[in-house]
């Protein structure tokens, strides 16, 4: 009973480190990147609400990667720390194998396996397919953010714009580019085959309307030479209909791993994502999701090492993340190849279960070494 209850504190120790370090990872590359979300949104003129629930959803595609890392760190802290209080010592004294403490930090391992494989197989495409969803189906909140002096904007779809001058919402010397048929009910003609070019003097900005004071209109038709030219007095544009540029079509990324499969597995054509060139692609992003997660039980073997006693190279604390740390950026970087190399595909799915095997071998091997030794 008491053994019982020194592993459920073990357990609840590390588990603790691991989210600490974990969700400071992640909210250190959050802020790091958040300055860029808060550019994305607000030169797209999107209102503030929505710059929050874009990097609260990202957040979920950032934490997955720090998962194994946090692990690592979080497994050597506590091994390190209970040596040099000498608890581990006072285990050994009293009968506990060290085998079984072995065994403790595999099950904590399996536990964030499957945290892993919930962030990789659901909640971070999902998270990652909202995020974008957000950006596409909300309207703009206001053209005002996205002008700036003497720089040319595109946050919409086939329509430029620049001004020389911007003070509060007023603005001077407008230029505006129209390729997308945005505009073309300025033409006389209506057609759609027009490229609107715009220049006024003065205007300002209310809200998704501009209000363009003493400029001219040109519209130039792709199927004629001449060019129509319209004056005007006061002019009011709304671009409340206009087409950001935002991502509408879903990355890889951001797609189900249901869909991921039965693409690859010819069960649903009908994606548009399921071409011959994707699937290749598909295949990594997969193996990633899926397989990625199984290399962490490795490490955690490679990182028990630390419990023999005797400091050889092997159980040197600094060779031992370095190890760990190596198989860690291995496995990220084969991933990239998987989708080229068939052996390299099956190599790298079977590799863990053999690892693992080895591994486990060795340190009993190892402990049962150092028995004979006393």
């Amino acid at each position: 009973m008491l053994q019982n209850k020194i592993y459920q504190n073990f357990l609840k120790e590390i588990l603790t480190t691991f989210l600490t370090i974990v969700v400071s990872l992640a909210l250190i590359a959050l802020t790091v990147r958040a300055v860029n979300f808060l550019d994305l949104i607000v030169d797209s003129g999107y209102p503030i609400l929505v710059y929050f629930k874009y990097s609260f959803l990202n957040l979920f595609g950032l934490a997955p990667k720090f998962i194994p890392l946090a692990f690592i760190v979080s497994l050597i802290i506590f091994i390190l720390k209970h040596i040099q209080d000498r608890e581990f010592i006072i285990l050994w004294v009293s009968g506990v194998k060290k085998i079984k403490i072995v065994n403790l930090f595999l099950f904590t391992s399996t536990i964030i396996v499957f945290l892993y494989l919930l962030f990789s197989i659901y909640l971070t495409p999902l998270a990652l397919n909202k995020s974008r969803q957000i950006l596409s189906n909300d309207n703009f909140n206001s053209f005002l953010p996205t002008v700036r002096s003497d720089k040319f904007g595109d946050s919409f779809k086939g329509f430029t714009y620049i001004v020389e001058r911007k003070v509060n919402n007023e603005l001077e010397n407008i230029f505006l580019h129209d390729t997308g048929n945005n505009l073309k009910n300025l033409s006389s003609s209506n057609s759609d085959s027009s490229d609107i070019s715009i220049f006024a003097k003065k205007g300002f900005v209310k809200d998704r309307d501009i209000f363009l004071i003493n400029g001219q209109i040109i519209s130039s038709k792709k199927d004629r030479l001449e060019n129509e030219l319209i004056e005007f007095k006061k002019l009011k544009i709304n671009l409340g209909n206009f087409i950001t540029t935002t991502i509408k079509q879903p990355k890889l990324q951001e797609i189900s791993t249901i869909k991921l499969i039965s693409c690859f597995l010819n069960l649903n054509m009908n994606l548009k994502i399921c071409t011959n060139d994707s699937k290749k692609e598909i295949l990594p992003i997969l193996i990633r999701r899926v397989i990625l997660p199984f290399y962490i039980p490795v490490i955690t073997l490679i990182c028990s090492f630390l419990l023999l006693k005797t400091p050889r190279i092997l159980s040197n604390k600094v060779t031992i993340f370095i190890y760990s740390f190596a198989v860690l950026i291995l496995t990220e970087l084969v991933i990239r190849y998987t989708g080229l190399n068939p052996f390299l595909r099956i190599t790298y799915i079977i590799a863990p279960i053999i690892m693992m095997l080895l591994l486990y071998l060795l340190l009993i091997y190892k402990f049962n070494m150092e028995t004979k030794i006393k």
